[in-house]
């Protein structure tokens, strides 16, 4: 059994923080959640227990109470995002949601930043405190190696190889890769590491909090957050925003998509291959906004 409002809660954590939503939309899915734990309660089943079956009997309820077919269609995305993450986290062993039909819809593209929003970005944090040396630090990594961010809080001083330029990361499905990171990553992690107190233990984790705890995925966030707004960056910047922006950047320059699918631990080269799209509608849009007849 679980519990279902912490459950939701962690979800909503989870979206907001690495996925980017935005608060309505972490709202509109917390809504849709309420609904389904209503729903569970009143045929007494937890909602570890839900079968595919429950599922796709409680959207069909919400279609005979009259609900848009937007609604429905924000629901099902809901419930199904919702079993993914507790799937992911290993809360659940199964996904009952995963075979529910869903409405093909436009697909969206990753947003990036350009090369000199990331200069700006991390430019602004100013390394004069732990605090600012350890955002540096984290920043800088996760642009250097696209890491996802319950990879880069779940860091052991053991993950790091300086020598080679490294990190050892568990990603989803508790895949194992390496992850390299350049000379500027290097250095901003070293000055973050000789700048810890007890870090010579390799079983600390990496990035701490000023109470010595573990860094949360909100508290990356609204460090990330702070330091864009400090940087006059009027756009929505979550931790993700710059593992999209190591691809992207990787591909522009020209790598390889199988070395950027291993890079990021992509299962699919389908998933890597959205930014391949993402490099071509910019060329689109440079080639119209500089050519005489574009």
């Amino acid at each position: 059994m679980i519990d279902a409002k912490q459950s939701v809660e962690d979800f909503i954590a989870y979206i907001r923080v690495e996925k980017g939503l935005s608060k309505n939309t972490a709202l509109a899915y917390r809504s849709d959640l309420a609904k389904v734990i209503r729903y569970a309660d009143k045929k007494k089943i937890n909602l570890s227990a839900l079968s595919h079956q429950d599922i796709t009997d409680f959207l069909w309820d919400l279609k005979t109470k009259g609900l848009k077919p937007t609604s429905i269609y924000r629901a099902v995305e809901s419930v199904k995002q919702f079993y993914k993450f507790l799937n992911n986290e290993d809360v659940l062993e199964f996904d009952p949601a995963q075979d529910v039909p869903v409405p093909r819809l436009p697909e969206k593209l990753p947003t990036v930043l350009s090369l000199e929003e990331v200069d700006v970005l991390l430019g602004s944090v100013n390394e004069n405190n732990i605090t600012s040396i350890r955002n540096r630090a984290m920043f800088e990594l996760l642009y250097a190696s696209g890491l996802r961010i319950s990879e880069l809080i779940n860091l052991k001083f053991e993950d790091i190889n300086m020598t080679d330029n490294f990190v050892r990361v568990l990603g989803k499905g508790s895949k194992e890769r390496l992850a390299p990171f350049g000379n500027t990553a290097k250095r901003f992690l070293s000055i973050y590491i000789n700048a810890r107190k007890g870090s010579k233990n390799p079983k600390e984790m990496v990035f701490i909090s000023r109470l010595g705890k573990k860094m949360s995925r909100i508290a990356v966030w609204q460090q990330l957050s702070t330091a864009a707004k400090n940087a006059g960056i009027a756009r929505n910047i979550y931790p993700h925003i710059l593992r999209h922006t190591c691809a992207s950047h990787l591909l522009s320059g020209g790598a390889d998509i199988r070395f950027v699918q291993e890079i990021l631990g992509h299962s699919s080269i389908a998933s890597t291959q959205l930014y391949t799209h993402l490099d071509a509608r910019q060329i689109q849009e440079k080639h119209k906004k500089f050519h005489p007849r574009g």
